[in-house]
């Protein structure tokens, strides 16, 4: 089962422009950044673009509302708490019932990356079947951070695209860049993109001197 030729906005159009149009259609997208970073701001322009049910596995749905709201969100967006002693089966729950050319964001997936592999596996084939029949987007946001999850590997070897933001400082300047080294379906991105995130995304066009 492969993903479609379809594609969705990311909500950034300069990104779609750089995707050919953006993320396919029926696609698990691994959305690997250093948990420091502002990259939930990426999952919130996705949010503008369709109807998303966004779930989240650390913050309460509060806080994830109350940050929604913040950066001008519609309250239409679904937030749902997934936590306990059964997390994949918890999360399995939620998303069964996501519409057609949705997005599912799990924020972050790491505390689901501790799973067994075969269960965690049987969990991303469950995600990957339900995109593909709605023709929809999964977004796992993987922190990059000091501890790696047992299962992180899995997640980015069965993910159809990846997306790996990545800091560093010039001077006094932070500088982010977006890499998309995995395009099942498409070319990966031979370039990073350049990106400035502070309230909002936006493409930063001013050229790197080496």
């Amino acid at each position: 089962m492969g993903v479609s030729s379809r594609k969705l906005s990311t909500g950034v159009g300069v990104l779609d422009r750089q995707l050919n149009g953006g993320l396919p259609a029926g696609s698990v997208v691994s959305y690997v950044a250093p948990p420091e970073s502002q990259a939930e701001l990426l999952l919130f322009e996705l949010t503008r673009a369709r109807d998303t049910l966004y779930v989240t596995t650390d913050r309460t749905e509060q806080a994830v509302r109350d940050t929604l709201e913040a950066a001008g969100i519609s309250s239409d967006v679904r937030v749902s708490y997934v936590a306990g002693d059964m997390p994949l089966e918890n999360a399995r729950d939620v998303f069964r019932d996501l519409g057609e050319e949705s997005n599912l964001i799990i924020d972050p997936v790491d505390v689901l990356e501790n799973a067994d592999r075969t269960r965690y596996r049987n969990f991303l084939n469950s995600v990957r079947n339900h995109m593909y029949n709605t023709g929809s987007i999964a977004m796992l946001h993987c922190l990059d951070g000091n501890r790696t999850p047992d299962q992180r590997d899995t997640t980015l070897h069965m993910a159809d695209v990846v997306l790996d933001l990545q800091m560093r400082y010039d001077g006094s300047d932070l500088v982010t860049h977006l890499a998309v080294p995995k395009l099942r379906g498409g070319k990966a991105l031979d370039e990073t993109v350049k990106l400035q995130l502070s309230d909002e995304v936006r493409i930063d066009t001013s050229r790197d001197i080496a």
